[in-house]
């Protein structure tokens, strides 16, 4: 089941001081050890996960008829977990996935990301408000007026947490009449801009993904310094779409890719499409940023991350 289905709903003196500073790098390094934080070269650096890919363990987007076992979870221990798991420290919270956006909460949530040595690179905003009306491509302006400061709110979260990205999605999108929708990201860009986040647009739920020209075409018209994709490896209805779509949406990526995860033969290849010729294409486009984890298969989706990421670790 797709997220989509679910939205209804972050330096003493002389040689005493010298002395002390490098007890504290050997401190500092321990720790990092400890926390099994990757070093220079290792690939994980380059690879995340979203929590999406345990939806079913989290009571907003858990799926009714979801059988799977286990605890629960809650987004403030996901960056532990995922650290003592898998050795990450890349982070993706969709937006529904929080107990809450009160400061006291927001507070706790970028200390336990700070406890883990983990970073949190995109919130994708699954909010009412993009799904009101055609959202941020709604040609009335007071409809759009309220999906942009309902993404506004989680671009402001997501700088509180340092957050390098905030993916929200275009809604009704019209390739004949682009203008509302320009309009909408050219508001949400220059305000995350001053705060230091990266407005990016996925092609999924029939946006980009069939036609991925006309998100080009929207990257365009917001401004050439937009730099907005977050190309995902498997939504597109085809290999051929595939192949057209990732190297049209691959230069205009600079934070991350979605790296889908979603049968594996034996070997622990992904079956629904060509996983290796989609991180060949990235790779070709000079892409250099990360590549998060969305598992959306079958089966245990603990076990569904870590093919996904040993698939990563093997083509990386």
């Amino acid at each position: 089941m797709r997220r989509r289905e679910f939205i209804t709903g972050v330096a003493g003196i002389g040689a005493s001081a010298a002395a002390l500073s490098g007890v504290g790098a050997a401190l500092g390094a321990a720790a990092d050890q400890r926390a099994g934080t990757p070093g220079a070269g290792d690939k994980r650096r380059r690879i995340a996960v979203s929590t999406w890919s345990l939806h079913s363990y989290f009571s907003t987007t858990r799926e009714k008829s979801s059988t799977l076992p286990g605890k629960m979870l809650e987004l403030l221990d996901f960056p532990e977990m995922i650290a003592d798991r898998y050795k990450l420290h890349h982070l993706e919270f969709v937006a529904p996935h929080f107990a809450s956006v009160e400061p006291s909460y927001l507070k706790e949530l970028k200390a336990r990301l700070a406890k883990a040595h983990s970073h949190l690179v995109n919130i994708p905003v699954d909010i009412p408000e993009l799904r009101k009306g055609g959202g941020l491509s709604d040609p009335d302006e007071q409809v759009r007026s309220a999906a942009i400061a309902g993404v506004k709110k989680w671009i402001d979260i997501g700088a509180e947490l340092g957050t390098r990205a905030a993916r929200c999605d275009p809604g009704q999108m019209k390739a004949e009449n682009l203008a509302p929708t320009i309009d909408s990201y050219k508001q949400l860009a220059a305000y995350a801009k001053a705060r230091g986040v990266d407005v990016i647009i996925e092609n999924h739920g029939g946006v980009g993904s069939e036609h991925p020209e006309e998100l080009v075409k929207l990257f365009e018209g917001v401004g050439k310094d937009f730099k907005g994709a977050l190309p995902d490896f498997a939504n597109f209805p085809d290999e051929p779409t595939r192949e057209r779509g990732l190297k049209l949406l691959v230069p205009y990526a600079r934070v991350l890719c979605h790296a889908k995860g979603l049968e594996f033969d034996a070997q622990g290849n992904e079956t629904k499409f060509n996983f290796s010729r989609c991180m060949e294409i990235s790779k070709q486009a000079g892409f250099k940023g990360i590549y998060s984890i969305e598992f959306e298969g079958p089966g245990d989706p603990y076990v569904g991350v870590q093919k996904t990421l040993d698939e990563l670790l093997r083509y990386l």
